[in-house]
């Protein structure tokens, strides 16, 4: 995210126009992320408003959904169901240089601004298309939402409680997932058509991103046979000092020594027992224990300065209201 305030005159994307028809999350966000970085964005959206204006937290006709999505996009709406509104939308689309919708396959089509029907007459047009199962196949018409997506792409196994119950992630992971691929597919698309003059269709699903973000974890289950603990290393955990939470790891040999350094447990470097990685996560619930003792006995002020001074990785957990 930028970090002082967008000049889209000076964006690598400035004078790039996007049409953005899409409505809800993925698609969305992937055209805002085109406008951070300069992008001129419409967003057209029906008579009765994009769906993501009406779900979560709201003020006015606003969600904090929509306008985090949604922000800095010039707005027009448009009734595609009415012939004026059709023609009008074709037209717009053919004078982008970029489309992006995510409706079920066929209904772009049926609205008249399908890739193929485009494409004849901008050969140079980059359209992204967002579905949740992909185009075709049993499930390309099937209802996905993020919901849907982090159950039945694994996601919710992958989160699942110490008891092994699965459970939602508490993010819209599915769909901001999603929106990543689709602006660095885009991006590449666009790096094409600057080189060749041609376009293309790129086309993702909700589905293909859950599984790309899992990919490690997929190969990690078949080649163990069973799901693996989420950590990588140990000790690496949440742990109370006496007024907060702190996370703290590490993750090799020299992040040990130095975290071992850093609470004066030179009994830990001399164990041939914690000597590797490997070691440690055998040992890891003796590890946490201790440094749950530990850490307990003194502010968390305490404890980072500590850290701090000897390079380990640590950070306070923080929630929204600690952000500011």
């Amino acid at each position: 995210m930028p970090s002082q305030p967008i000049d889209a005159s000076s964006g690598p994307y400035s004078g790039l126009r996007v049409l953005d028809l899409s409505q809800g999350i993925a698609g969305p966000y992937c055209a805002q992320m085109l406008w951070q970085q300069g992008a001129d964005v419409v967003k057209v959206e029906p008579p009765d408003g994009d769906w993501g204006r009406h779900v979560g937290v709201l003020r006015d006709d606003q969600s904090a959904l929509s306008i985090a999505y949604n922000a800095g996009k010039r707005g027009v709406c448009v009734d595609a169901r009415q012939p004026q509104g059709k023609t009008l939308l074709a037209d717009m689309a053919r004078r982008a240089d970029l489309v992006i919708q995510n409706f079920r396959p066929g209904v772009a089509e049926r609205m008249g601004v399908g890739y193929d029907s485009l494409a004849a007459h901008c050969p140079g047009l980059v359209y992204v298309s967002i579905s949740g199962y992909g185009p075709d196949g049993p499930y390309a018409n099937a209802p996905a939402s993020d919901s849907v997506m982090q159950a039945d792409s694994g996601l919710m196994f992958a989160n699942q409680t110490p008891a092994g119950e699965p459970r939602r992630i508490g993010l819209l992971m599915a769909d901001i997932a999603t929106a990543l691929y689709a602006v660095q597919a885009a991006s590449a698309a666009l790096y094409q058509q600057a080189r060749s003059g041609r376009g293309q269709h790129v086309q993702l699903n909700l589905l293909q991103a859950c599984a790309a973000l899992q990919v490690n974890d997929i190969l990690a289950y078949g080649i163990a046979g069973q799901r693996e603990a989420v950590a990588v290393s140990a000790p690496n955990g949440v742990f109370d000092t006496a007024d907060a939470r702190l996370s703290v790891l590490a993750l090799n040999n020299d992040q040990f020594a130095r975290l071992c350094r850093a609470l004066e447990r030179t009994d830990w470097l001399a164990d041939p027992a914690l000597s590797t990685n490997a070691g440690r996560m055998a040992q890891r619930e003796r590890l946490h224990r201790d440094m749950a003792e530990q850490l307990a006995l003194h502010p968390a002020a305490h404890w980072v300065e500590r850290l701090a001074r000897e390079d380990v990785l640590h950070a306070y957990v923080r929630d929204y209201d600690g952000l500011a």
